[in-house]
């Protein structure tokens, strides 16, 4: 029995049951559909976090009160730290020789936003040093960021996301308009870029005003975060050591007492991504991977039909001289062409569901080639194991038996 005439009776199979055929393929296709489009979405976020640190620049790093909080009690602990303060952040100025750009930003705070009758509620406002843009990536698509200026006389200007842009100002430039901040008037002097959302966290709906100006109307009692970039890369451990020893120094740490504060790289914050979604990434591939051997089990029951349907079809061959061999490959056959044409089916629908999941979200779910080629051998490799004892049932049927069959 050649193979592609195996490939012809199969697909003459399928069309002869359409019913039948259309879901067991209808299973394949579910079973391929989930495992892609979890690769697609786990890929494609693995690539957003990756591309959000490296946007930081390989020579910055971050000072922060709590640093990476893995437990209840590290969070406990941390809690009774210091603060980091805008005195603190003036002192690594002037005392870190190794650092070009030293900048900061308070923790966000959800804050009502208005313009005459317009509102906006539960926008992200932050404050932040005339340095922030230079570090992070917050990018703006037109207007202007804070300069040193700004941030020294305590100006009350606003950098504005483009949600609140849009819905306060529909149709009207912003700049230059003064918006209610939490009870205070700030003038907009820019507008940044559409991010999107993010696991269904809208990433335009936000506010930035000048960090003094944000200690001078809503206090300074919460610590800041600060940023730091080191004058070259090779340089960057050096810089954090010179900032470490400045903090210490500033809260009177002893030697042997540890830091009461956490200085992180993106490289850090990669690491642990990495190492707390890959144990939960592979745990969402296995479950999804059941669909798959849920279709296998479901292609077997078909083939057997199929065996039973198709006895004196068998005992015809058998009788004009196929052989045992030729009979269990004709099966096998059949079995592989159905799981491989719901594969494609699969691979398609797929494709349509990282599109689908790239456009609403801000995540680049693409689909790998890696991850199609896999499809393909999984689901024919499918076939061909639950296709194996159908077929092997069908192979040892005797002739004579089987022409009786009725």
């Amino acid at each position: 029995m050649h193979f592609l005439q195996g490939v012809m009776i199969a697909l003459h199979s399928i069309r002869a049951n359409k019913l039948r055929s259309f879901l067991t393929l209808l299973g394949v296709a579910i079973g391929v559909l989930t495992v892609v489009a979890v690769v697609a979405v786990i890929d494609g976020m693995n690539r957003y976090v990756a591309e959000l640190f490296s946007s930081m620049g390989s020579s910055t790093f971050i000072v922060d009160k709590f640093g990476v909080i893995t437990s209840q009690d590290e969070f406990f602990k941390a809690l009774k730290r210091k603060d980091l303060t805008v005195d603190d952040l003036r002192a690594l100025r002037k005392s870190c020789d190794l650092c070009d750009l030293i900048g900061g930003g308070t923790p966000p705070l959800d804050l009502p936003v208005k313009y005459r009758n317009d509102y906006i509620s539960n926008c992200i406002v932050k404050g932040i040093t005339s340095n922030y843009v230079e570090i992070t990536d917050l990018d703006l698509d037109y207007g202007r960021s804070f300069s040193p200026e700004d941030d020294e006389r305590n100006r009350a200007l606003a950098v504005v996301g483009p949600d609140v842009a849009e819905n306060l100002f529909p149709g009207l430039d912003p700049i230059g308009r003064d918006i209610k901040i939490g009870g205070y008037y700030f003038r907009i002097i820019g507008v940044g870029e559409r991010r999107g959302s993010f696991i269904g966290i809208n990433q335009d709906n936000w506010a930035v005003i000048p960090l003094s100006a944000y200690g001078k109307y809503f206090g300074a009692k919460e610590t800041i975060t600060i940023f730091a970039r080191a004058k070259r890369p090779n340089l960057l451990q050096q810089a954090q050591d010179q900032v470490r020893l400045v903090l210490r120094a500033r809260r009177h740490l002893k030697y042997n007492d540890p830091d009461d504060f956490s200085i992180m790289t993106s490289e850090s914050y990669l690491s642990l991504y990495r190492n707390l979604t890959s144990m939960a990434f592979l745990v969402m591939i296995i479950i999804s991977s059941v669909a798959l051997v849920v279709a296998g089990i479901v292609i077997m029951n078909i083939m057997l039909v199929a065996v039973t349907e198709r006895t004196r079809e068998i005992g015809i061959r058998k009788a004009v001289g196929a052989k045992r061999r030729d009979i269990l490959w004709q099966f096998l056959v059949e079995s592989a062409t159905i799981t491989l044409c719901g594969g494609l089916i699969g691979i398609i629908l797929g494709q349509l569901i990282a599109h689908s999941v790239s456009s609403l979200t801000s995540l680049p779910a693409t689909m790998k080639l890696w991850s199609v080629v896999l499809a393909i051998l999984v689901t024919s490799s499918a076939g061909v194991i639950f296709g194996i004892y159908p077929a092997l049932k069908a192979a040892r049927l005797d002739p004579i038996e089987a022409l009786r069959y009725e």
